[in-house]
């Protein structure tokens, strides 16, 4: 206590001082508009920015779950802009006829994910997304990013599942030259993650370089339409009979994060049909 009254009666001056200015400020913001006003601004641009700061810490910490409504967003829409363009593509196919087919525009759904784990250095690569079977991911279904095709889920788990990855040397499936209806089979090569090559496509389809390489929709995996790669050119081919193309594909296989995973609700169906061919054959 002695210390206390010591250091009070030291800089008693300075304390009578600032209790002075004190009162001088209030008495002068209070009886004054310009200082008032002044004030007001001063303290309008502090606060400001301390709410400024803090939106932006809390914002950060709030990017999971902002990005995890995006992706579903994403997914929505994806569906949607499916379900337009196989509404579309019908109208012009009926057009003329006075009695439309039920559409199958509701046959495909659209399941958001993101990947936690990717390669791309290896002759046989995978990657790994957040969603499993408890979300509806099986094996067999297709897997796309904003930009295309990127695998076909292999393993699934109740909440992870691995993906074959488009950069995998085993892994083909059924393209086609878009406008058209010449169908051959996608593969990759090893070595550049960027490059691929479609095979097996007739010598007397016409094509250009910079055509699009899309799905063919010969399958439940993928829809017909959804983009692989673009042409680069004609490379030669072991059988005479048919077209290789080296090309580039559409997606950034290094930078993977947010894709969808394709669900078809008539797989089942169209399997169990596709069994029954083999076993009557």
């Amino acid at each position: 206590m002695k210390n206390i009254i010591e250091f009070i009666l030291r800089y008693s001056k300075w304390f009578v001082f600032t209790f002075y200015m004190v009162i001088s400020c209030i008495l002068l913001v209070s009886n004054n508009s310009y200082q008032q006003s002044v004030y007001l601004t001063s303290a309008n641009s502090v606060t400001g920015g301390i709410y400024n700061v803090w939106s932006q810490v809390s914002g950060y910490f709030n990017l999971k779950s902002i990005n995890e409504s995006l992706q579903a967003s994403n997914a929505d829409l994806q569906n949607q802009v499916f379900n337009l363009k196989t509404q579309i593509a019908e109208l012009k196919t009926h057009l003329s006829d006075t009695t439309v087919l039920e559409s199958d525009k509701d046959r495909f759904d659209f399941i958001s994910a993101s990947v936690i784990n990717n390669n791309t250095r290896h002759p046989r690569n995978y990657f790994t997304i957040n969603r499993g079977k408890k979300h509806g991911v099986l094996p067999g279904m297709g897997v796309i990013d904003q930009n295309g095709v990127v695998g076909i889920v292999n393993v699934s788990g109740s909440n992870m599942s691995r993906v074959i990855s488009l950069l995998n040397e085993t892994q083909h499936f059924s393209v086609k030259i878009k406008g058209s209806s010449f169908i051959g089979s996608m593969v990759w090569k090893g070595g550049d993650a960027t490059i691929g090559y479609v095979e097996e496509i007739p010598r007397h389809a016409k094509y250009s370089i910079g055509d699009t390489i899309v799905t063919s929709g010969y399958s439940t995996t993928f829809p017909e339409g959804i983009p692989v790669a673009v042409i680069m050119n004609r490379v030669r081919s072991q059988d005479d009979s048919f077209f290789t193309f080296k090309v580039r594909l559409t997606s950034d296989f290094k930078s993977l994060s947010s894709v969808r995973v394709i669900k078809d609700i008539y797989k089942s169906e169209i399997d169990s049909l596709a069994a029954f061919d083999i076993v009557t054959q």
